[in-house]
């Protein structure tokens, strides 16, 4: 029981260590903006994270696409994929490398049909029963993911778990949950939010903020 609650605080140790990490990582390069912003889901947000800047940024894509690899081989396990898919746009970058990194076939879903040559909406190969782990950078309402999920799964693939680095917390678990797919994040939107707060890097209006869009999904 002993060995048992030390392990447990040791693990809770280290993901909060992960999640500060990440935070300061994150506002170095500015990822965190506040204003008006119109989201893919096309909801209107207060604040916007940007991780398409992250491949700008060498060291800090390879720090990021390392913890992907990490949390991936700890939640989903690397025998319970044959496939990694990039998520448009974002999402294809952060899944390139860590498919690399897995020694997995790479493919990434297309935002439209392509009205050339093979017009299909994934690119690579794909066969039928081939399971299917979709990678995004983060997830707001989860219809972008739900949409990679039938594109795969219209193509033969086996779609049950996706990856992403941040949850913005607006109802995308729970969308993927009725399509039978496991959201697995490594941070939520309310654990950057409060790390960002203890830090000094937003102050308590900011953090107000962020929290208030939570509560409207």
């Amino acid at each position: 029981m002993v060995k048992s609650i030390k392990f447990q605080r040791r693990r809770e140790d280290l993901t909060r260590g992960k999640t500060s990490e990440i935070c300061k990582i994150l506002n170095k390069i500015g990822a965190l903006q506040f204003g008006t912003f119109k989201l893919t889901s096309g909801r209107v947000s207060p604040y916007y994270i940007d991780l398409r800047i992250v491949p700008s940024f060498p060291d800090v894509f390879k720090k990021i696409c390392d913890f992907y690899v990490s949390f991936i081989k700890k939640e989903v396990g690397v025998e319970n994929f044959d496939r990694i898919a990039g998520v448009p746009v974002a999402g294809i970058p952060f899944a390139s490398v860590i498919a690399y990194n897995f020694k997995k076939p790479f493919l990434y879903i297309r935002k439209g049909v392509r009205l050339h040559g093979r017009q299909r909406r994934i690119e690579g190969v794909i066969t039928p029963g081939d399971r299917v782990l979709l990678v995004d950078d983060l997830i707001t309402t989860g219809l972008s993911l739900k949409n990679a999920a039938e594109t795969v799964t219209a193509e033969g693939g086996v779609v049950t778990n996706a990856v992403v680095l941040l949850d913005r917390e607006e109802g995308g678990a729970e969308k993927l949950a009725k399509e039978g797919v496991k959201l697995h994040a490594m941070l939520k939107i309310s654990e950057i939010a409060k790390e960002l707060n203890e830090i000094g890097a937003i102050d308590d209006e900011q953090l107000k903020i962020i929290l208030k869009q939570i509560k409207k999904r």
